[in-house]
C-alpha cells in the first residue's frame, strides 16, 4: 500500500511502555517484538562524542586549530586538505553550497556561530563533524551530505531552508545526527533522494538520530529509502504538521523512546509514490498524538545504547538541544 495523506484518529494522552535498553546487534527487531527489560538512565546531558552509525568520527582532532569571522577565511579553512578544527566567531554568509572537506570538525564559538545564505556541502568525504551552529535562510539545504561516511551533526539549530534541512543521500553511511533544534523548516531531513538508486543505496545510508528537537517542523523526520536499520532514538517531536517519520523502498526502521506531542501521525509506512518499507516502534511516548503506523521487520542494530525513557525524553532534549549547550 502507498501511503499519500492519511491520517490517524488522535490517541489523547496514551503512553506506550518505556524502557532503557542495551542491544548488542544480534535481534532483528519486528513489529510484535517484545522489549528487553528496562534499565533506568538518568543521564541528562549530551554525550561527548557520537552514539550509533557515527560513533568513531573525530573531525579534525590532531590536528591544527583556526578561527573564522569572515566568509573568505571561512571557505579557505574547511577546505584545506589536512586535518583542522575550524572554530565559526560570527556570522558566514554564503552565496552557494559550499563543501567542506575530510577531516574537519566546524564548530560555532558559543552561541556565534552563524551560517546563512546558503549551507554546507558534505559530498564525496569522510570524517566530518558539524557542531554547535546556527543556520538559517540557505537558498538550497543548510546541510547535504552525499556520497560521505563517518560524519557527526550535532548540537545545531536549523530553520529557514529552501530545500532540506539535514539531507542525507547517495549511499552516505555511518552518520549520527543528534541534539539539533529544527524549526520553521518544510522539509526536515531526508534520507535517500530517490526510488531509483537503490543499486548504490542499499546497504548503506545506515544513519542514527537521536535527541534531536523537531519544534514544528512540517515533514521528513525523517523520511527514509532503503537504510536498513536506521534508528530513531530518543527524539522530541512537538507539534509537527505534516507526518514525522517515514519508511520508504526497503527501507528498516527503528522509532524507539521518542517523545510525540501534537503530532497527529506520529510515523507511517510509504509516502507519495513510494512504496512501503519497514518499521518497528517501541516503547514510544504519545501526548495528544496520533498511534503511527508500523509493519515489518528492521534489522538488528549493530552497536550498544542506553535509552532514555520515553517520558523523560521532553524534558532531557529540551534542555539539552540546540547550540550553545556543548
Amino acid at each position: 500500500m502507498r501511503r499519500t495523506s492519511a491520517r490517524y484518529k488522535l490517541a489523547g494522552a496514551a503512553t506506550a511502555a518505556v524502557a532503557a535498553v542495551a542491544l548488542t546487534g544480534t535481534t532483528a527487531w519486528s513489529s510484535g517484538a517484545v522489549a528487553p527489560a528496562a534499565e533506568p538512565d538518568t543521564a541528562t546531558t549530551a554525550a561527548a562524542g557520537p552514539i550509533g552509525f557515527g560513533a568513531g568520527t573525530t573531525g579534525g582532532a590532531g590536528g591544527a586549530t583556526v578561527t573564522v569571522s569572515d566568509t573568505a577565511a571561512f571557505t579557505a579553512a574547511v577546505q584545506r586538505a589536512e586535518p583542522l578544527i575550524v572554530r565559526v566567531n560570527g556570522t558566514i554568509t554564503l552565496s552557494s553550497m559550499t563543501k567542506v572537506a575530510s577531516h574537519k570538525t566546524v564548530v560555532g564559538v558559543g552561541t556565534s556561530g552563524k551560517i546563512t545564505g546558503s549551507g554546507l556541502n558534505v559530498s564525496g568525504v569522510s570524517n566530518v563533524i558539524i557542531q554547535n551552529l546556527t543556520f538559517t535562510g540557505s537558498n538550497d539545504d543548510a546541510i547535504n551530505v552525499q556520497e560521505s561516511t563517518q560524519v557527526w551533526i550535532d548540537h545545531n539549530d536549523v530553520s529557514n531552508a529552501y530545500d532540506g534541512g539535514i539531507d542525507i543521500k547517495r549511499a552516505s553511511d555511518k552518520v549520527t545526527v543528534s541534539w539539533n533544534r529544527t524549526h520553521h523548516q518544510n522539509k526536515n531531513m531526508l534520507l535517500g533522494h530517490s526510488d531509483s538508486n537503490g543499486s548504490q543505496d542499499t546497504g548503506k545510508l545506515r544513519v542514527t538520530y537521536a535527541h534531536n528537537w523537531f519544534d514544528g517542523t512540517t515533514q521528513r523526520n525523517p523520511r527514509v529509502r532503503f537504510g536498513n536499520p536506521v534508528h530513531v532514538l530518543n527524539n522530541y517531536f512537538s507539534n509537527v504538521g505534516d507526518y514525522g517519520v517515514a519508511s520508504t523502498e526497503k527501507a528498516g526502521v527503528l522509532v524507539e523512546g521518542n517523545y510525540f506531542e501534537n503530532t497527529e501521525d506520529p510515523f507511517h509506512l510509504g509516502e507519495g509514490d513510494s512504496d512501503p518499507g519497514s518499521l518497528v516502534a517501541r516503547n514510544n511516548h504519545f501526548v495528544n498524538s496520533g498511534s503511527g503506523q508500523a509493519g515489518g521487520t528492521v534489522n538488528p542494530i549493530p552497536y550498544s545504547y542506553t535509552a532514555d525513557t520515553a517520558s523523560s525524553v521532553k524534558s532531557i532534549v529540551v534542555a539539552g538541544a540546540g547550540v550553545g549547550r556543548i
